[in-house]
């Protein structure tokens, strides 16, 4: 059943009116940084997803599996009028195009698309939750967010908030 609520007090902020929706996105085989540019152009290809802020490249240690490569991970703030579960299955069909392969939960991947936030929707179902559900416990993904939208609040707390209850020593830019 779907869970959609306009009330911003438990969950986050209001996002700014310059984006709809924050996808994360990462990668830790082949070249993680082409893995990332091609997974937003297949996702902005038809141009019902805008890009309208980019995060930079980071390199980040792997989270959950931990025996496995480093991860390269970024974030972007898009426009678009797509229905949040519309969103989540075109990020699924970036994945399935790039031919990502899920071995197990957490493993390696070639690219990770995730649907981050939209707007100031509150959804809880078995295919989608959002504001993503392990957000707050992913410096990979709050250091990179930052970036993109500096002033959201997930659950009230900012990403300043939320960053200082972890360790983010191992999410380094990539220059």
């Amino acid at each position: 059943m779907m869970s959609e609520t306009a009330d911003t007090s438990e969950t986050m902020s209001k996002p700014s009116p310059a984006f709809d929706a924050t996808l994360g996105l990462g990668s830790n085989i082949g070249d993680r940084v082409d893995n990332i540019e091609e997974a937003i152009e297949r996702l902005t290809a038809d141009g019902t997803i805008t890009v309208v802020a980019r995060s930079r490249f980071y390199r980040t240690a792997p989270w959950g599996v931990t025996d496995q490569d480093w991860f390269v991970n970024a974030c972007i703030a898009v426009r678009t009028n797509v229905s949040p579960h519309e969103l989540l299955h075109r990020c699924q069909a970036v994945e399935n195009d790039m031919a990502r392969v899920r071995t197990r939960r957490w493993g390696p991947r070639n690219i990770d698309v995730d649907v981050l936030t939209y707007r100031d929707v509150k959804l809880d179902e078995p295919d989608l939750i959002v504001p993503h559900p392990r957000i707050a416990e992913r410096a990979f993904v709050l250091v990179p967010l930052k970036d993109v939208a500096p002033e959201l609040k997930i659950a009230g707390a900012s990403l300043d908030e939320l960053l200082s209850k972890l360790d983010a020593s191992d999410v380094q830019p990539l220059d």
